[in-house]
């Protein structure tokens, strides 16, 4: 069993709910969604979502979000790439759709089209470098500063990625485009925008892997590194395909990631609880500041997609119910989006009286509680959920020899013990405690002798 002893100070910061936060992706292809206003006021007040990125430069969701201290990113679109090549345009661009607004809202990035490589065709793709050079002069000539440039990737401009070691860039994309776009990012301190989405890759045998959920995981014996979840795979994969460019030093923004509610009738993997167990599980992810296996400490500034469930999205059932929110604000599902004042589905309209959620109870108000194996969970699962628990952040030293918890040794206790010790500092939602459906939250307290489970 591989185990990671954290201090004391540590360990007590891990068990105190950290100040976290998220971005979405804010899109708007529905008949149904509500005005702009409403939406900044209900993420301000509501959520803990503190940026978003819109697929467009329209003003009427700029203005909503002024004043609000939400970052918020926009995007060109890919065919109005090469015109913005001719300076003269870009600083007209920058006049027409930057300035007006800022800095009352707190413009982020400039997103310069969506997945060009991917999409293409050649003509916009070849401009693409220059439109983003020539973009940042029109924004220094302007005098705004912190406003950077980027471009979003689809991971199609990996070659490989599994292994992480031996990943690599698509050969003819590689030194002649992302090399390129790589070097700009350095020179103005940007980051390198890509959207990992384990959702496409998803397969019955994987779906724990995909999903944040207990596994074997993936050994890369040229690293010597497991990889517990398919997300730490692809980003590990584009950083080493960026260090094998000679860019290991470039940030990371996910730009988009997601897990649909809701599918064809063929696609059984997008249900409500896959979406919560990948949602929820990133966002603990790139909140916990672990970082991936080839990158410790990192974290990553991320973007969920999407917002709302989008009815005019397709052509799949898919495409449709990537929200977080139905248009009417409510949840489609608990990942502890809310603030934990507010109720599970308020409305910035007519706020609902504040009321703990119905899945992070208070211990004041309702009583404390411990998550502890199923009757009938197995010692193989068992001890998978202790492997995983070990490698992501959870100090096991009270299970080892000499630990207080140690005594019994058997791998359903110190799975009882861990498996809390986990719950209780992501949380302690119901979702911490699924374990690939092992787990289940009591009431009673398991402390027993020396070994008091917190």
């Amino acid at each position: 069993m591989t185990t990671l002893t954290l201090t004391p100070l540590l360990l007590v910061l891990l068990l105190v709910p950290a100040v976290t936060s998220i971005g979405v992706n804010y899109g708007t292809l529905a008949d149904n969604l509500p005005p702009p206003a409403a939406v900044a006021q209900f993420l301000k007040t509501n959520t803990i979502i503190d940026r978003v990125r819109i697929f467009d430069v329209n003003p009427e969701v700029i203005q909503a979000f002024a004043g609000t201290g939400i970052l918020v990113s926009v995007t060109i679109p890919n065919g109005d790439i090469p015109s913005l090549t001719d300076p003269w345009n870009a600083r007209r661009w920058v006049n027409s759709n930057i300035k007006p607004f800022y800095p009352a809202t707190k413009i982020h990035y400039i997103c310069v089209g969506t997945e060009v490589l991917h999409w293409g065709p050649q003509s916009i793709v070849d401009h693409l470098v220059p439109a983003m050079r020539v973009l940042h002069a029109a924004l220094v000539k302007a005098g705004i500063k912190d406003v950077k440039v980027s471009t979003p990737h689809s991971l199609s401009i990996l070659l490989k990625s599994n292994p992480p070691s031996k990943a690599l860039f698509r050969p003819g994309w590689d030194v002649g485009n992302l090399a390129p776009i790589l070097r700009f990012h350095r020179e103005t301190k940007s980051a390198f925008m890509v959207n990992p989405y384990t959702y496409y890759a998803y397969t019955p045998g994987n779906e724990s892997y995909c999903l944040f959920k207990p596994n074997a995981g993936l050994y890369d014996k040229a690293t010597g590194k497991r990889y517990t979840n398919q997300f730490d795979q692809l980003m590990d994969a584009v950083y080493v395909s960026m260090k094998k460019l000679g860019y290991p030093d470039v940030e990371i923004i996910v730009a988009e990631t997601g897990w649909p509610s809701g599918g064809d009738p063929q696609n059984t993997h997008a249900n409500v609880a896959n979406a919560a167990a990948y949602n929820g599980g990133l966002i603990k992810k790139v909140n916990s500041g672990v970082g991936t296996p080839l990158m410790p400490g990192r974290k990553f500034e991320t973007y969920i997609f999407s917002l709302f469930n989008e009815n005019l999205k397709g052509p799949s059932v898919d495409e449709k119910n990537f929200g977080l929110f139905r248009p009417d604000f409510t949840q489609v599902y608990d990942i502890g989006i809310m603030r934990r004042s507010q109720s599970t589905s308020p409305s910035p309209k007519s706020p609902s009286t504040p009321s703990p959620s119905p899945k992070s109870p208070s211990p004041s108000t309702q009583g404390k509680r411990w998550c502890v194996p199923k009757p009938d969970a197995t010692d193989v699962a068992l001890q998978s959920n202790i492997d995983y628990i070990c490698s992501n952040g959870i100090d096991c030293s009270p299970t080892q020899p000499g630990g207080p918890c140690f005594e019994p040794n058997t791998v359903r206790a110190h799975a009882s013990f861990l498996m809390n010790s986990y719950y209780q500092a992501h949380g302690r939602h119901d979702l911490d405690c699924d374990f690939a459906h092992t787990g289940t939250v009591a009431s009673t307290d398991p402390s027993n002798g020396h070994c008091k489970y917190i």
